[in-house]
């Protein structure tokens, strides 16, 4: 039988598995991803509980851990984020301590986060929790007494999150969906990588456990509805106090023993200063690894941004291409990314970079860092260059620095020649 664990729970705070490379932020687009054969689909309702009432006491900063900044965004907007291009998850409750309510919710307006409803917790993790689990049930009432909330049927299971840690993926969210709509429970388990031991009141050593038989519980967890909530509505006064695992909880007051699925090294939790630096590398380079292209109408642009993707399969990039960035998924890549490559072919205008642009202002976009635009102008071999396209390249130069200055996007242009001699298919772009 394998017993949980609770890092530092006999007395000895050991840091949880952290690799050099933790992991990278999600950067699929909503709804995108599908399961995969073999895979549990989720086609019942699954919410989400975000406890974020902590004071971040270890990362030694005035501000609590979920609210610090880096790339100009908080970092619970990142594990919000991570929720939101879920598409089957219907709502996220962020529980935060009274103080920071209106804090979290010029953050949720701010950086446009949609399906999400914010709370007041309570003064431990488990009231918290069960804030936000009793808030479900109340958006679930209204609907029924038709007081006006979105709506949405009452999530048959309830993933409990740590809005401290943003790297959660889909493939595993759908793993412990599943267990838990299956088992009741199910939760997040990584092997322990330091001995747990437990010390005397007098600091000596009274024992130690067997690695081998303990695992270091993590999040996400997930929980049928009526579990997580008869569990809270049972436990006692001591529990709500000094209590922290919800799958203890479960079990305890409800009978029912959580599946243990073992998590992917990217579950780790921004504990620490240090962690903040780490988090904001991985964003950075998950976000140099995607851009959306822009083609227009345009056969031949369309042909080079396949050509392009090709290209770039090898070096573990994205490219999502697009028409325009007009309704539905395509004006969703406003928003999903900072890296836009526009396509002219034959006759370049400017007016199309200057439209996307304007476009890319006026999307209100979270400012993790500046956008990047490209403007890849293709011509063929035969047209000489001229007055007008020395002409063009002093505009665009112009168009850059007043990007720049004005809206903190950086464009690029970039001219490339083609031969219209050769069939497409043995077409080289040098």
């Amino acid at each position: 039988m394998t017993e949980l664990n609770q890092t530092g729970r006999s007395g000895v705070d050991s840091e949880p598995d952290r690799p050099a490379q933790p992991g990278a932020f999600p950067t699929d687009e909503p709804g995108k991803s599908e399961p995969q054969p073999g895979e549990g689909s989720v086609d019942f309702p699954v919410s989400v509980v975000l406890p974020a009432g902590g004071t971040g006491e270890r990362t030694g900063l005035q501000t609590p851990k979920q609210f610090c900044t880096f790339l100009g965004r908080p970092l619970i907007s990142y594990t919000i984020q991570a929720f939101e291009r879920v598409s089957w998850i219907q709502r996220v409750v962020v529980v935060v301590a009274k103080e920071n309510m209106d804090l979290m919710a010029d953050i949720v307006w701010r950086f446009q986060h949609r399906r999400v409803r914010v709370v007041a917790g309570g003064s431990t993790r488990h009231r918290s929790i069960s804030s936000g689990v009793l808030a479900l049930g109340e958006e679930e009432e209204e609907e029924e007494e038709g007081q006006g909330r979105p709506a949405g049927r009452r999530p048959e299971v309830i993933i409990v999150h740590d809005a401290v840690r943003p790297f959660v993926e889909e493939d595993f969210l759908r793993e412990i969906a599943v267990a838990a709509k299956e088992h009741g429970a199910a939760g997040a388990v990584r092997p322990l990588v330091s001995t747990v031991i437990a010390a005397t009141s007098e600091g000596y050593l009274d024992h130690s456990l067997e690695r081998a038989r303990y695992r270091a519980s993590e999040m996400p967890q997930g929980f049928a509805y009526d579990v997580i909530r008869q569990a809270y509505q049972r436990c006692t006064d001591s529990d709500f106090e000094f209590g922290t695992e919800c799958l203890h909880l479960a079990l305890q007051y409800c009978g029912t023993k959580a599946k243990l699925i073992p998590g992917p090294p990217t579950l780790w939790k921004v504990t620490y200063k240090r962690d903040l630096a780490a988090a904001e590398s991985i964003v950075k380079e998950s976000l140099s690894r995607s851009a959306c292209v822009v083609t227009g109408a345009s056969a031949a642009a369309i042909e080079l941004a396949d050509a392009l993707q090709k290209a770039v399969g090898p070096l573990d990039m994205e490219l999502h291409v697009v028409p325009d960035l007009v309704g539905g998924a395509s004006s969703r890549c406003l928003l999903e990314h900072w890296n836009f490559i526009q396509v002219s072919v034959g006759d370049p205008r400017l007016s199309e970079v200057e439209a996307l642009l304007t476009e890319l202002q006026a999307a209100e976009r979270a400012p993790l860092h500046p956008p990047v635009l490209i403007w890849v102008c293709v011509r063929s071999v035969s047209d000489r260059p001229s007055a007008v396209g020395a002409a063009e390249a002093t505009a665009v130069a112009e168009l850059a620095a007043s990007a720049a200055s004005r809206w903190n996007i950086l464009l690029y242009g970039i001219q490339l020649r083609r031969s219209q001699t050769r069939p497409p298919e043995q077409r080289r772009i040098q």
